[in-house]
């Protein structure tokens, strides 16, 4: 899809899907957020540095938010409409249309 249509979908479940993890099927963990960066890296993996690993999730931290740290043209080249809602459930939601963040 493209990055466009992945923000539509994220405002879109913005209301309705909001942090229902409880309506996840299928996890990877009984906790939201590390649910959710299971995913996004399962979507796009971090580059593996010279120390044989990746970046960290987190990239950026505001007073009550955290940033992902995720390619968004990667991701809305892969993500699914379903993805997207399971990422809201998990309480990841866009932020100024250039990121993923969480409330922390």
């Amino acid at each position: 899809m493209t990055l466009e249509k992945m923000l539509e979908l994220f405002k879109k479940y913005e209301d309705s899907e909001f942090l229902h993890f409880d309506q996840i099927a299928v996890k990877s963990t009984n906790r939201p957020d590390l649910h959710a960066f299971v995913l996004l890296d399962r979507l796009v993996p971090s580059e593996t540095h010279r120390l044989g690993y990746g970046s960290d999730m987190v990239s950026g931290a505001e007073h009550d938010e955290i940033f992902l740290d995720t390619d968004m043209e990667k991701l809305a080249a892969v993500i699914t409409e379903e993805q997207v809602v399971e990422l809201s459930r998990c309480g990841v939601r866009i932020w100024e249309d250039e990121s993923l963040t969480m409330y922390v």
